[in-house]
């Protein structure tokens, strides 16, 4: 397992890229032309790019991360500079000869592969080891508890003044009064029912059939509240589960993971406060998919980014709560140099089941990772789906699936057969997020 010998495709690579603008500069500098002092060795990729001032930007890859670091005044990770190394790598290999790491690359190298390697400290071993006032810290958690309760009962009681005046008040009361709940939620520190609330403010007037909409997504949320107020009848699993949906952070405590891990796919979503990066893994001998989560401040992309389709060596951590798919991931990722396997998969029934106990343990799940095994998309009156290749049963693919360039991917990888797709099912359709065809089962086509 030679992390040096396993290099990332020019695909693989772009989809590290932030955004697409990102995408285009990174494309734009992986020639040979604007590098100099290239090298490789260890599982890290090295090179002076040099750019409109006088001095080059100084960018280092560690491979194994990944992480990046370049002298460039860039907030994006991977930066354009990051992005162009590993091109030119991808397509010449030539171009970045084996060597010893400069000096200005070598310290940054050594003090991550310094923190990888160093023994964890034990938890009695002094001030670090753990929180400095144990009694301390559980009344501070008791005053948060406290608080959080405070915010639920008053948002059980938005709700019923909601229900007594009827739906349709709710367009004409306009988003003020949501966004003054949410407020009174965040006030409470209860971030997540403060996300809900901002959801429940942006359905009115926001299409045919709102007010269906808007008392489902009501209905979910007195759920949630009424599990927080009884949450210590509830399964240990559930309870976490609904500390966590509540905007409590579960911890990584679970029994860590060894294993091969297959990128599907990566994705971030953004809003006015946060962006979101979501990453789906697939473990080839435990057959398990796993979740990493990153979060970047608004207008800078999160850190964690790895190459969708690269099989990669390493650890991860399993979150508590219901369906554990959430993890953390180890501080090295090591390329693999062996064929990629797709996830088995099943037929579309068999994806539709598997959502159904997920949302058991966890209802206000709005989607669950699932793999579809020969399916064909297809047109329908509704818009696109993808049915069985016997046309026993087919899942519409969600609204926003429908109008992204992905769908044309995927037509083109299937061309009118059987492929396998991976991606989010949940209660508005199917979102793909991945494919690979029988003709090419090695090859991850990502979808987003």
């Amino acid at each position: 397992m030679n992390a040096m010998g396993v290099r990332w495709t020019a695909e693989q690579v772009l989809a590290l890229a932030p955004d697409d603008a990102s995408r285009r500069a990174g494309s734009r500098l992986g020639t040979a032309g604007p590098w100099s002092g290239t090298g490789r060795g260890e599982g890290a990729v090295w090179g002076l790019c040099a750019g409109s001032g006088g001095r080059p930007y100084e960018t280092v890859v560690d491979t194994t991360g990944p992480a990046y670091a370049c002298s460039c005044p860039s907030r994006k990770f991977p930066c354009k500079h990051a992005l162009g190394l590993l091109l030119l790598r991808a397509s010449d290999e030539t171009a970045v000869p084996v060597g010893a790491a400069p000096e200005w690359a070598g310290p940054w190298l050594a003090r991550r592969r310094g923190r990888a390697e160093s023994p964890a400290r034990p938890a009695s071993g002094g001030a670090s080891g753990g929180p400095a006032d144990p009694e301390a810290a559980r009344r501070r958690a008791e005053r948060r508890a406290a608080r959080i309760t405070a915010g639920a009962e008053e948002l059980e009681q938005r709700l019923a003044d909601l229900l007594r005046g009827g739906l349709a008040a709710a367009e004409q009361a306009g988003y003020g009064l949501w966004e003054e709940t949410a407020a009174r939620m965040v006030d409470a520190q209860a971030p997540g029912l403060a996300g809900r609330v901002r959801e429940l403010g942006a359905i009115p007037g926001s299409g045919p059939g709102w007010p269906v909409r808007l008392l489902e997504e009501c209905a979910l949320t007195h759920l949630l509240d009424r599990a927080w107020l009884t949450a210590d009848r509830l399964p240990a699993g559930l309870a976490t589960t609904v500390r966590t949906r509540v905007g409590l952070t579960a911890p990584a405590d679970g029994t860590p993971v060894r294993d091969h891990w297959l990128v599907l796919a990566q994705y971030d979503t953004a809003d006015a406060r946060l962006t979101t990066r979501r990453v789906w893994l697939y473990g080839t001998s435990s057959r398990r998919t796993a979740l990493l989560l990153s979060f970047g401040a608004a207008g800078r992309a999160p850190a964690l980014a790895l190459p969708v389709g690269a099989l990669l060596d390493g650890e991860l951590t399993p979150h508590a709560g219901a369906g554990r798919l959430r993890a953390e991931p180890g501080e090295h990722f090591v390329p693999v140099d062996a064929p990629v396997v797709p996830p088995p998969g099943g037929p579309v029934g068999a994806a539709l089941d598997a959502y159904g106990r997920a949302l058991r343990e966890d209802p206000w799940l709005d989607s669950w990772p699932v793999t579809l095994r020969r399916v064909v998309p297809a047109r329908a009156e509704y818009g696109w789906q993808l049915a069985d290749a016997d046309g026993r049963e087919a899942l519409p693919l969600t609204p926003a699936a429908q109008s992204r360039p992905g769908l044309w991917r995927l037509v083109a990888v299937s061309g009118g057969g059987p492929v396998t797709v991976f991606g989010e099912c949940g209660h508005r359709g199917f979102t793909p997020l991945a494919a690979w065809s029988p003709e090419a089962p090695s090859e991850t086509v990502p979808l987003i």
